[in-house]
């Protein structure tokens, strides 16, 4: 009898275990990453640059995220000497750092030789604030990759040269475009408005996520790991602890953006030597001729709201 209790026991404990392996190997996996690192978009009256790092660093520790990379724009430490400290607090929480060129520079509206500039004129900073840790992580700004095909090319052969990867994006859900209406609405201490706004912006997230696994879908017929873009904005910092718990419960798990992008999807993103190719799941399904999925709708007006 005790025995057959035993064995009884131990087959549940076996069965019980096997379907979280199961549901381990078929969670969808996200790095985050941020942007525009220490300043993006209008300041609410009522809250600083360091302020938002804070909470920031403070929701992702909470939710014991693996380190996420964010891409800095030296400029700001100029234009804005006190949001320089956030940066600080980022490296000491130990996350990291990528380059994002030094002034935003937009490629695709710039000279080639200008923009190379630009990327370099930021290195400085990252050695300083990253030491020994690896910040030859690149993102372009705007996503622009180049208007030229020969753009293109030479940026990747600029950028191999230097040593860097690219870092891709496979899921946004627009989230700079809520922090100025967030500050405007702060500005008017308007608190319909801020939970409108707060509401439309989960709303959003939550259809992105459908968007980008549709196309993924399409393409491979699976969940590749997503890359979402973020970016360092009051909205943002406030609430991050509810976009993390919907990512959680849209069964996603946190990644690292070296552990995303190990994937098939992104081995032109890492190795410079091969030729472009399309690094947005977007562009992935133009190249293949499939339709795209509409476009979620936002739900508030971004323009009008607390005008």
């Amino acid at each position: 009898m005790k025995m057959s209790r035993f064995v009884g026991i131990w087959f549940r404990e076996v069965i019980v275990l096997m379907g979280v392996l199961a549901v381990s190997a078929s969670a969808q996996q996200i790095a985050f990453t941020w942007d525009d690192l220490p300043a993006h978009s209008a300041l609410p009256s009522d809250e600083t640059r360091v302020e938002i790092g804070r909470k920031l660093i403070a929701a992702m520790k909470d939710a014991k995220m693996s380190p996420v990379y964010g891409f800095v724009n030296g400029v700001h430490t100029e234009e804005e000497p006190l949001s320089t400290p956030m940066l600080t607090n980022w490296r000491s929480a130990g996350l990291l750092l990528g380059n994002h060129t030094w002034s935003h520079m937009n490629l695709n509206q710039s000279a080639l030789a200008a923009w190379e500039a630009d990327v370099l004129k930021n290195e400085e900073l990252l050695r300083r604030d990253m030491g020994d840790a690896d910040w030859h992580w690149f993102r372009y700004p705007n996503l622009g990759e180049g208007d030229t095909e020969e753009k293109r090319l030479a940026a990747r052969r600029f950028l191999a040269e230097h040593g860097y990867r690219i870092a891709g994006v496979t899921m946004s859900f627009q989230d700079y475009a809520y922090n100025a209406p967030y500050a405007r609405c702060v500005a008017k201490n308007d608190a319909a408005a801020i939970a409108d706004l707060e509401t439309a912006y989960l709303a959003a997230a939550d259809a992105a996520i459908d968007y980008s696994r549709a196309m993924s879908k399409a393409l491979y017929g699976r969940d590749i790991p997503y890359v979402l873009l973020m970016h360092v904005g009051a909205l943002d910092a406030r609430m991050l602890p509810r976009l993390l718990k919907l990512y959680r419960d849209r069964g996603f798990t946190f990644v690292r953006l070296e552990d995303a992008e190990r994937d098939a999807f992104y081995q032109n993103d890492v190795d410079l030597s091969l030729p472009p190719a399309p690094d947005t799941l977007e562009e992935a399904m133009r190249a293949k001729n499939l339709p795209l999925p509409a476009v979620p709708p936002v739900a508030v007006d971004l323009n009008t709201i607390c005008r």
